[in-house]
């Protein structure tokens, strides 16, 4: 006799073993209808599931994140179901969910076409109207080799024999379509509302260039037709911020194939660049950093030694010179030990805060590079506090009240904080691990903020805070990270003395605000959709004339600007005012000088906003007192 209990605490008794669809019916008839799966004592089941004994249960509707993500898997096995109705030849390969959705991947002779899509959406409507069931087996690994064998299947067949281990593999199968799952899945194909097939790309099969190109179809799937519709007004949005458009259009950087993945900074987008740099760099001064530049190239032993070689050696790339291997550096702590070294420390010269705009490249596939969210070259605002362990709490707490500062500075209040514990794979003892997150837990219940736990997701020597910010369209986008590091220091020799006389390792903090300045360039592209603040804007001002006539005071106000410090020009085109004022719109210039005749005798401008307010005539100190201001305000909101 079963007790399950309900996460209300409520409790249901059963006389002998039941599924979770018989929990749901006895709960109501309308859950029964949305179950999709269950949480049996936390594992995610589907509702077939049956309990034999005393369990706490939660039914899981496409109301719970997790039932959306068990919506989305089954809509992926609807996708794959469809296209081999229409097209027998196609073979599947991998299908998992992603942010929002779902994809699978096809290989098939051709690539598949937007009319393509249209037609394997229909046909998966057609599987959802014949509401077929859903059913789970299990299969040996022979068997499920020899089944896929007979299918032609060659790709699932690689992949059953590649997943280490013996024991039985789970199978899902609807109608004549059967695929390898651990599932869960929901009960039937007429349970789909609302699914939409978004995109088609192309992708190596395992990720590797030197692999068969694939079909990946893209696709999303929700609990009913508002929240299909709402997603796909988002992606309408997130197409129109697109970083890369507005960066054409903007003419702020671009890309080529001679380099690829490595951005070509452009006048406007390098200023952008510089300014963000100049004001991390005076930042981290007012903070007690010391600014340092280390070399692109390093002998491939001080990888080998950091343990970077062990963990990232696919991802670097390297160079060979006078019997030499070299690598060329994919990331500065290495190189920032080496300068810590130099000279005998003492506890009187920690904490000791090196920070560098260090320029870093790894190899990133050709398929996964994505504008300036993912290159294979790259700036971070990279810094290292080398301390003892007593200060770590205060470093830690000291570096997030800066972070803090830095993003609200940028416009982003909403801030998620996660802890990235031990991996697999790692370097250091585990007592040192322990330490190591004990002090950055410790640290995030001093901060007192809200904080969530990814184990297994630390760096290989040593866990991590991340920092994620939330931009205008609700996206979580993970840039900063402090991270405690216990092994790398004795790994390569630093030492202080201590005041008992003792040699004695320091800890390393290794800490990021922006991340890589490239992706944070692009976040703050897409987050403002190309209107930057004044602060961060490439050109603050355009003056522009009507006439001629105007053409000598445009200049006169233009110097008398940027002698304040602001960036302006002057268009003194033989164009339309119109014209003009429509291009620096689009643009987004911040605001736009316009001087005729009359501004000429009574030494005004008119002002304009991007957003095409009329703010006036204002003489040149009032409008600078007014740009003075709105610099200074970053991108704080008023409330902030």
């Amino acid at each position: 006799m079963p007790t399950i209990t309900l996460p209300d605490g409520s409790t249901r008794v059963f006389e002998g073993p039941v599924s979770v669809a018989d929990l749901a019916s006895s709960i109501g008839s309308g859950l029964a209808r949305a179950a999709l799966a269950g949480r049996v004592d936390g594992v995610l089941v589907d509702t077939s599931f049956v309990m034999t004994k005393d369990c706490e249960v939660a039914v899981i509707t496409d109301r719970d994140t997790d039932g959306l993500e068990v919506l989305r898997h089954s809509c992926a096995h609807l996708m794959a179901q469809a296209v081999q109705r229409l097209f027998p030849e196609a073979q599947v390969t991998i299908g998992p969910v992603i942010d929002d959705g779902f994809f699978y991947d096809f290989s098939y002779e051709r690539a598949f076409t937007p009319e393509d899509l249209e037609k394997i959406e229909d046909k998966m409507r057609e599987i959802v109207a014949e509401n077929l069931p859903v059913y789970r087996s299990v299969l040996s690994r022979s068997e499920a080799v020899a089944m896929f064998e007979a299918k032609g299947e060659k790709y699932k067949v690689e992949i059953i024999k590649s997943i280490p281990g013996n024991e039985a593999l789970s199978f899902y199968q609807q109608g004549e379509f059967i695929d390898l799952c651990r599932g869960p899945h929901v009960p039937e194909t007429g349970r789909f509302k609302a699914f939409k097939l978004t995109s088609v790309a192309g992708a190596y099969w395992r990720g590797d260039a030197s692999n068969e190109m694939l079909q990946r179809v893209y696709g999303t799937a929700w609990g009913d037709k508002k929240a299909l519709e709402q997603y796909l007004q988002r992606l309408e949005e997130a197409e129109r911020r697109d970083h890369r458009k507005i960066g054409k259009k903007q003419s702020l950087f671009h890309f080529q194939e001679e380099a690829p993945g490595m951005v070509f900074w452009h006048p406007k987008g390098w200023t952008i660049y510089q300014v963000i740099q100049s004001y991390m760099q005076s930042l981290q001064r007012e903070n007690g950093y010391l600014e340092i530049r280390t070399p692109q190239l390093v002998d491939f032993s001080l990888w080998e030694r950091s343990g970077h070689a062990d963990k990232f050696a696919d991802q670097m790339f390297s160079v060979e010179s006078e019997n030499r291997l070299y690598a060329i550096k994919p990331m500065n702590c290495p190189c920032h030990v080496q300068v810590f070294n130099q000279g005998l420390k003492s506890y009187r010269d920690l904490p000791m805060r090196l920070a560098e705009f260090g320029s870093c490249h790894r190899y990133e596939p050709s398929g996964s590079m994505h504008g300036l969210m993912r290159v294979r070259s790259f700036t971070q605002d990279d810094g290292h506090i080398f301390c003892a362990e007593s200060s770590i709490q205060d470093e830690v707490a000291a570096f997030m009240k800066l972070l803090f500062a830095v993003y609200r500075d940028f416009g982003f209040d909403e801030i998620i904080l996660r802890l990235s514990t031990r991996p697999a794979k790692r370097v250091g003892s585990d007592e040192l691990w322990d330490k190591a997150e004990g002090a950055l837990k410790q640290a995030l219940q001093n901060n007192g903020m809200p904080w969530e736990l990814l184990p297994g997701e630390g760096a290989f020597y040593g866990p991590k805070i991340e920092f994620s910010l939330k931009d205008c369209m609700g996206r979580v986008q993970q840039c900063g990270t402090i991270q405690v590091d216990f092994s790398m220091p004795e790994r390569l020799g630093a030492q202080f003395v201590a005041e008992d006389g003792s040699r004695q390792t320091p800890v390393m903090l290794h800490r990021a605000i922006l991340g890589s300045f490239e992706r944070f360039i692009g976040v703050l592209i897409e987050h403002y959709a190309g209107s930057l603040p004044a602060w961060l804007a490439p050109e603050q001002v355009a003056v522009l004339n009507i006439t001629d006539n105007q053409a000598e005071y445009c200049e006169f106000v233009r110097k008398s600007l940027a002698d304040k410090g602001f960036r302006v020009i002057a268009d003194l085109r033989n164009e339309k005012v119109g014209f003009k004022i429509r291009e620096h719109t689009i643009g987004k210039v911040p605001f736009l000088l316009v001087a005729g005749d009359r501004e000429v005798e009574t030494g005004t401008v008119s002002v304009r906003t991007r957003a095409g307010e009329d703010l006036g005539a204002m003489s040149i100190e009032d409008f600078a007192h007014k740009l003075r201001a709105e610099v200074a305000r970053f991108g704080r909101t008023a409330e902030n």
